[in-house]
Formats: C-alpha cells, sequence, structure tokens
C-alpha cells in the first residue's frame, strides 16, 4: 500500500505544485471585515481558490460563514471521523528582504520558496492531495475525512468560531500547521496591548509589523542629539548580535535604522530583536524616564520574561516574551504589542497579574488582546499513538511527542494535535523571509497524511 501511495503522489507532483502556486499567488493577510469576506478580501479569495481546486479534483465542498471551507469524503452521509485543520491566510511578507517574489511560488534546486509554502498553504495542499490519493487508488474506508481550511488561524482563530456555529469538529482532529512526529502539548499564550507616554526627544520611533514574531526591522528620527555620539553608541554592539545600525544626518534630525534577525514569537531566541536593541541604543544616547522603562522590561536580549517577574519553566518548555511591534508618536505617546507563551506550570491569570504589576509600575497600562490557557492532549490516547504508529513506518524513525510555544490551529480543539509539517531542527523561515519547504518534504507530507487517514478511517 505504502508503495501506491508514495507512486501516485510523487507521479502527480506537478498538479500538486500547480495548486500550491495558485493558492501562493493569493496575498491572503488580514484585511479590513467586509460583508462577505469576514476576514478581509483576499483571505476570502484564497478560500475560493481552494474551493476551486477541491471541486475540480470531484471532492464535495460547503463553505460557512465564507470563512470556512470543509471539503468531505463521507460514507453513508455518517459524520466524519477524522478532521485534517490547515489555514489559507498567512503574516505579510516584506517583498524587499526576500530573494524571491513571496506571492510567487519559485522553485530552486529543489527548494520551494513562497509566503505559505510550510504555514500553512503547502501543507493543506498535501492533506488536499492524500485525500484524492485514496479516493483515486479506491482505498475503502469505513469512516469519512473532512479537510477543514480556515482563513483567520495567524489572528485569533475567530473563524474556528464562525465553523462551531455551522457544525462540530471530528472526533479526531490534527493540523499540519507546526512539526512532526506529533505535538500534544502546547504553551498558553498572552497577546496584549500597552500604552505609555515615553517622553519627545524624537519624532517618531516605529518597528515591527507582526505580533506574532522577534522584529527584525525598527527605525526612529531623533532631534538635538549628535549624529556621531549615536555611531559611537551603535559600535557597543558585536556583530554576533545580529543587529546591525544604519545612521544619516539630515539637517537637525538624526535617522537611526535597525536590522535585526526575525523568528517566530515561540522561539524567539533564534532572533535579534530590532526594536529592544534599537531602545537600547536610543537610550544610551538621550535621557527620557518612559524610554529607560521601556528598555528595563525590554531589555535587548532577554527572551524569559525575566524583567516582567515572568521567568518559569518545566517539562514543557520555557516562559518566551517577545515585544513585537512598537509605535511612538512626536507627543511620546505610545503603542506596543507583546506576544507571551507559557507553560503549564502557571496559569493565564497569573501571568496577567505578574504583566500588569510590572507595567503599572512604570505607568503603563496594558489590555489582553488573545488569552488562552495551555493545550494538553495525553500520549497514551489511541490518536497519538495511530499518528506515531505512522510517523515510524513512512518516516523509518522512531516517533515522539513533543511540546511547543502554543499557537497551532487545535490549540482550543478538544484531543486535537499538531502533525507536522516541519522536521528535525530545519529552520523553514516561518513567519520570516525567504519561507520554503522542500519539493521531496511536501510530497512525503501527502504520503504520510494519506497513511494517517488509512489507519484511523480505513
Amino acid at each position: 500500500m505504502n508503495e501506491k501511495i508514495t507512486e501516485y503522489i510523487f507521479s502527480m507532483k506537478d498538479e500538486i505544485l500547480q495548486d500550491l502556486a495558485d493558492l501562493i499567488a493569493i496575498p491572503s493577510v488580514k484585511g479590513e471585515p467586509r460583508a462577505g469576506a469576514p476576514f478581509g478580501e483576499e483571505p476570502k479569495n484564497a478560500l475560493l481558490k481552494m474551493q476551486e481546486i477541491c471541486e475540480d479534483e470531484g471532492i464535495k465542498t460547503t463553505v460557512y460563514g465564507n470563512a470556512v471551507l470543509c471539503a468531505d469524503h463521507l460514507i453513508n452521509n455518517d459524520a466524519p471521523e477524522l478532521g485534517i485543520l490547515a489555514h489559507l491566510d498567512v503574516v505579510p511578507a516584506q517583498g524587499e528582504n526576500w530573494a524571491t517574489d513571496p506571492f510567487k511560488l519559485t522553485e530552486k534546486d529543489g527548494v520551494l520558496f513562497g509566503r505559505g509554502v510550510i504555514d500553512d498553504k503547502g501543507p493543506a495542499v498535501a492533506a488536499l492531495w492524500a485525500l484524492k490519493a485514496v479516493q483515486d487508488l479506491k482505498i475503502p474506508l469505513r469512516n469519512g475525512v473532512r479537510l477543514i481550511f480556515g482563513t483567520d488561524e495567524e489572528n485569533g482563530s475567530e473563524d474556528l468560531q464562525i465553523y462551531k456555529e455551522y457544525s462540530k469538529f471530528p472526533p479526531k482532529v490534527f493540523t499540519p500547521d507546526a512539526a512532526f512526529p506529533v505535538i500534544n502539548i502546547e504553551k498558553g499564550m498572552l497577546r496584549v496591548k500597552f500604552t505609555a507616554n515615553t517622553g519627545g526627544n524624537y519624532i517618531e520611533f516605529r518597528g515591527g509589523n507582526i505580533p506574532n514574531a522577534v522584529p527584525d526591522k525598527a527605525k526612529t528620527i531623533m532631534r538635538r542629539i549628535s549624529a556621531n555620539k549615536v555611531r559611537d553608541a551603535a559600535t557597543f554592539f558585536p556583530e554576533d548580535l545580529g543587529v546591525r545600525f544604519t545612521v544619516t544626518e539630515r539637517g537637525d534630525n538624526v535617522f537611526i535604522s535597525c536590522d535585526g534577525k526575525a523568528a517566530h514569537a515561540s522561539t524567539p531566541e533564534g532572533g535579534a530583536n530590532a526594536v529592544t536593541a534599537l531602545l537600547q541604543l536610543m537610550n544610551q544616547v538621550t535621557d527620557e524616564a518612559g524610554l529607560r522603562g521601556l528598555e528595563r522590561l525590554f531589555p535587548f536580549g532577554e527572551t524569559d520574561g525575566s524583567s516582567l517577574g515572568l521567568r518559569c519553566s518545566d517539562e514543557s518548555g520555557a516562559l518566551t516574551c517577545v515585544l513585537s511591534e512598537l509605535a511612538i508618536m512626536p507627543s511620546g505617546e505610545c503603542e506596543g504589542t507583546v506576544d507571551i507563551r507559557f507553560p503549564t506550570c502557571i496559569d493565564l491569570e497569573t501571568v496577567k497579574a505578574k504583566l500588569t504589576a510590572a507595567f503599572e509600575s512604570h505607568r503603563m497600562k496594558f489590555e489582553a488582546l488573545i488569552g488562552e490557557e495551555p493545550h494538553v492532549v495525553s500520549e497514551e490516547s489511541d490518536f497519538v499513538k495511530t499518528l506515531l504508529s505512522v510517523y515510524e513506518q513512512i518516516e523509518g524513525e522512531p516517533g515522539k511527542c513533543i511540546a511547543i510555544g502554543g499557537g497551532t490551529y487545535v490549540h482550543n480543539i478538544k484531543g486535537g494535535v499538531a502533525f507536522g509539517a516541519e522536521r528535525g531542527d530545519t529552520d523553514y523561515h516561518m513567519h520570516g523571509d525567504n519561507e520554503f519547504i522542500t519539493v521531496d518534504e511536501l510530497l512525503k507530507d501527502a504520503v504520510l497524511y494519506a497513511h494517517a487517514i488509512i489507519e484511523i478511517c480505513g
């Protein structure tokens, strides 16, 4: 059976890549809601394109609330046993930082580049072709399968709330929205927006444009400051810290930009935060109490929330904290976003209480944008054991359960786990520049998901 499925999937490579190319071409970043498009025009366009692809392949579809597409392979019209949950929305991409057009699928030496190839359009297409393989090879199933394609995973998963107004989730759900082998523990998450007043020795400050990523760009315009003084201060940042400053003088103003390194907010230790680096530089050349307060709470290089009183860890990992977005107006009024992922040894209310105390000590306020407790599924469940068995059979290596920094698509689905699509320690640049997946991995994903369908529903 494995040989037949593998042969089928690899023989359909061109069709699979064309489907992925059609989806990558749609810049499905969340936009302004409108009638018939609750998360903006482009996510809706991606939904319609996937519906067209599914229908062309002979798979029955249903759209719920213009937010979620379901592609069903049912047995005797009974409710499906397995749900595979993927998303078609993506985070923004700054084209000037990419080696290729982020919204054009590009293959180089067996590697596919494009926004969404790993998160999560590539895995979505792999799941579709896994189901297509089962259908075309006429592999009998005793229970049905539902592919669920959403459009708001990157910004709070409100699409799943819409889905639940129309239908129930199958009793078994996995998402190809993280990593192999099986992720059964996800940290809790708190994302907040804070406000403060930092003083006004600058005209503006802008950094970060994604709430759940380490920002790799930040810039400010300062006044009444020496450009040479700023350049001298910048020399105290060693090259191995991963940040680079550019300082230019125009009349009475000094323009400073900082380039860092992007990383997903759940693994901030792999990035270099341009926002906190620039804050540190500014505090070396100016004296603003509010600006110093920001640096004290979010010092450059710190990723565990120590300065907020949040540091903790357990078997699910360490707490992580990222100042991901910051904007300061000429008046000194500022607004920022903080992304926190916390382990199972602490709960949401405790995190909020500690954060409140830290912010209030610097006369700052915050409001919660997203707040979720940790998600845990027993590794002894039959569902988890089956997925691990499939992984071991196809990949030829031991399967194991792992914990991550929270935020997969099944976080609030009882019994849901993540199954793919990242492998090992490879940095696929998820949420960063030059996001990629190899052709071979994409096709292998489809083979894995086909076998998962057969083992669970066959």
